[in-house]
C-alpha cells in the first residue's frame, strides 16, 4: 500500500518540528511541493501568524548554536543568506564579545604567538575565516600571551 502524499502544511510542520527555519529557508524547501507561489505564501503567512515560524526565533537559535564557533561578521553573513532582515540580525548579535571568542578560538587552535610572518598570516586567516574582524585579530595576536583573566579591552 502506497503512502498518501503529504500536504504542504504537513511538510512545513515536519520541517519546523525538527528545528527553527527562516521564512526564506522554508519557502525554498517547500517550493517544489507547492502548486503555486500564492499557495506557499499564504501557508507561510499563516504559520508566521500562528507563531509556528518566526525569523526572530530562528535568528536567536542560530546565534546561540553557532555563536561559540563564529564571530559576528560570519554570523551576520550567514543570517543574511537565510533571509533574515538587518534589524533582527542586529538585535540578536548585540552585546556579543568577539574579543573573548577570538581569544578562546585562538588559544584552542594555537596557544602561542606566531614565530614567523607565515605563521602570523596563518593565524590571522584562521580567525578571519571564523568571522572575527581584523581589529580584534590584531589585538589577539598582539596580546596573546596575556592570561584570559587579565586580557580586557582596557589592557589593549
Amino acid at each position: 500500500m502506497a503512502k498518501a502524499e503529504k500536504s504542504l502544511r504537513e511538510r512545513a510542520v515536519d520541517l519546523l518540528s525538527r528545528r527553527e527555519h527562516s521564512r526564506q529557508e522554508l519557502k525554498r524547501k517547500l517550493a517544489m511541493h507547492a502548486e503555486s507561489e500564492e499557495e506557499l505564501d499564504a501557508l507561510l503567512d499563516d504559520l508566521a501568524e500562528r507563531r509556528w515560524q518566526s525569523d526572530e526565533r530562528f535568528a536567536e537559535a542560530f546565534a546561540d548554536s553557532r555563536g561559540t564557533r563564529y564571530g559576528t561578521l560570519r554570523l551576520k553573513q550567514e543570517m543574511r543568506q537565510r533571509g533574515i532582515d538587518n534589524d533582527t540580525i542586529s538585535n540578536q548579535l548585540a552585546g556579543r564579545d568577539d574579543l573573548a571568542l577570538a581569544i578562546s578560538l585562538w588559544q584552542r587552535k594555537f596557544g602561542s604567538l606566531p614565530a614567523t610572518p607565515q605563521e602570523k598570516a596563518r593565524q590571522m586567516r584562521f580567525l578571519a575565516a571564523r568571522g572575527i574582524g581584523m581589529d580584534i585579530i590584531r589585538k589577539v595576536l598582539a596580546g596573546a600571551g596575556i592570561d584570559d583573566d587579565d586580557f580586557t579591552d582596557g589592557d589593549l
